[in-house]
């Protein structure tokens, strides 16, 4: 059973109009405002497989980075389509082989230790932040002026 899945286009740079122009052809696209990040639902009988037909049909009409699905699978999971090149994909391989794993595993893993150890900083930082905060400032003053801003950026169009 084909299903439609939610993708994500990530551009190296801002797509022309003559590029969007010839993408949109093939299918149909959302585009940012800095047309560096398209949206499309694509069809397809796995997320996996809406990626990779996505990929080759825009290959050759726009300067994709990497494509990801926009919601997360059964397992929680967002999937991520790159391409790497000659000298990335050799020394992958290099590297998950000495590790025994096989390329796509290493890779996989190596970005959510990345995706992990960039979360335990920006909390570090958040957590080091509000220290110095409730050092100058009641618990209540900052817990207070927080629902001020955030209810003031709901109210932004």
């Amino acid at each position: 059973m084909t299903s439609h899945h939610a993708i994500e286009i990530l551009l190296t740079r801002p797509a022309t109009n003559g590029e969007l122009h010839r993408a949109r052809r093939s299918v149909p696209l959302a585009v940012t405002a800095d047309r560096t990040r398209l949206m499309v639902v694509h069809p397809a009988k796995t997320p996996g497989r809406a990626l990779r037909s996505l990929r080759r049909r825009l290959h050759h009409l726009l300067p994709v980075d990497a494509l990801t699905t926009h919601y997360p699978d059964q397992h929680g999971q967002v999937l991520l389509n790159l391409e790497f090149s000659r000298t990335a994909r050799a020394a992958i391989r290099q590297a998950a082989t000495a590790r025994g794993q096989r390329p796509g595993d290493f890779v996989a893993r190596s970005m959510t230790a990345a995706l992990e150890r960039n979360e335990r900083e920006r909390s570090r930082q958040l957590t080091a932040q509000l220290e110095v905060l409730l050092a100058l400032h009641s618990s209540e003053d900052v817990l207070a002026c927080t629902a001020h801003i955030l209810l003031r950026r709901q109210a932004r169009p």
